[in-house]
């Protein structure tokens, strides 16, 4: 799972690692050396003390061996061990930790000629100087972390800055829109190296931009000019009177697909500018358009026993260009009859929007996902259609919602309202 936060709080985070670790560690150093140096002054006395009673005892045998409150001598010889716990007679010579009667002893123990000699040195303050020492060093660990995450914080800030004053100045860019020149903003660093890249990348997208909006118009004209002649040949037709019925009908579906072409052709056009598609002044009437749709591909269900159902249950008015709500609408009814050999289409219209079920082939859920990328079809055909109906619904912030069962149908939501 990748840490998702900003990039501030990530630096921020970092240094705060780092001055916790680091003073953890020196913590952990100096509290293991001072309780080594003070386990060598505690056997350096113990020896002197040791040391200091032997001359004495060399000098006078009758010396008491040292005592106070803390400290406790035994003397063991060839005349016995009087008096002398069981655990000191075990020690060896060295310097020993000792619990004696629910106490705990530093032990250091001599061994001269016949004679053993232990001093017993109770720890207790010692302990309590070392969880003093323990809560001191805690105390300043978390200090540094504190410390060090306020810093990095504010060096963060200092550090992050540009970068965020640059993320600010490329989200105000526009396609086509040079005026905007990041690099003299900043200095000849990273970053400054960063924002030039990003100035070079606006130069070739504008000059991007100017080729296809100059492909754009040449193709505009060129596609258009056919069509129109297609279209007005057909008209003529259609007023020839020796047409005979069947002729007229294939006249009428010439006519019919030069409309749907030069609509289309429109479409691709507009969208391949990246121009906003704006609401019309004057409203679609979703059901006259449906209607209309419906009657000119009806002939895809010749010879198919397909019963197609509408219902219109309110006409809404739409301030949207008709023609590319016709696209959409077309390509859905049209893709319902082409793969819907039997059975029936089902097609609702309401206030919130349009939905066309169908009792077709149905659509694999591993392709569910894919149906609206551009050329992708699963049933043979050119694949553009829903990826440009996709296209129009983000630009009129409509919801296409799909929902199939293969070998059972197929059924598309065209919500009006995101």
């Amino acid at each position: 799972m990748k840490f998702r936060t900003s990039l501030r709080y990530r630096v921020t985070f970092a240094f705060t690692l780092l001055g916790a670790f680091i003073s953890l560690t020196l913590a952990m150093l100096l509290y293991r050396e001072t309780v080594s140096a003070e386990m060598r002054l505690v056997a350096e006395t113990l020896a002197m003390e040791i040391g200091d009673y032997l001359e004495r005892y060399a000098r006078d045998p009758q010396t008491r061996p040292p005592a106070s409150t803390v400290m406790r001598t035994y003397l063991i010889d060839a005349e016995g061990a009087a008096g002398v716990p069981p655990k000191v007679l075990q020690l060896q010579p060295g310097l020993h930790r000792l619990l004696l009667d629910g106490e705990s002893y530093y032990a250091e123990v001599v061994q001269e000629a016949t004679r053993r000699i232990a001093v017993l040195y109770n720890d207790v303050q010692i302990r309590h100087r070392e969880q003093q020492y323990q809560v001191f060093l805690s105390v300043t660990v978390l200090i540094m972390t504190l410390l060090s995450a306020a810093l990095g914080y504010w060096l963060s800030g200092r550090v992050v800055s540009p970068v965020a004053e640059l993320a600010r100045l490329v989200g105000l860019l526009v396609p086509g829109n040079t005026q905007i020149k990041l690099a003299s903003r900043f200095s000849a660093d990273e970053v400054g190296t960063l924002a030039q890249s990003f100035d070079d990348y606006q130069e070739r997208l504008q000059a991007f931009i100017q080729r296809e909006q100059a492909f754009t118009a040449d193709v505009s004209h060129e596609l258009r000019t056919p069509l129109a002649v297609v279209e007005g040949a057909a008209e003529v037709l259609q007023e020839d009177v020796r047409l005979e019925a069947d002729q007229r009908t294939r006249v009428l579906r010439i006519m019919r697909a030069a409309q749907e072409m030069a609509e289309t052709t429109a479409a691709l056009l507009e969208l391949a500018r990246e121009q906003a598609i704006g609401q019309t002044s004057s409203g679609c009437n979703v059901a006259a358009v449906l209607q209309e749709v419906v009657d000119a591909h009806r002939s895809v269900l010749d010879r198919k026993q397909v019963e197609v159902l509408i219902d219109i249950q309110d006409c809404p008015e739409l301030p949207v260009d008709c023609a590319l709500l016709r696209i959409v609408v077309g390509n859905l009814i049209r893709n319902a009859f082409s793969y819907t050999r039997e059975g029936r289409v089902s097609i609702a219209l309401d206030s919130t929007g349009i939905r066309v079920s169908d009792t077709g082939v149905g659509i694999a859920d591993h392709h569910l996902n894919d149906i609206f990328k551009p050329f992708f079809s699963d049933q043979g055909g050119e694949g553009i259609g829903l990826s440009l109906v996709k296209r129009i619904c983000l630009r009129y912030s409509w919801r296409l919602d799909v929902s199939s069962e293969l070998g059972a149908g197929t059924c598309f939501s065209l919500l009006f309202e995101a």
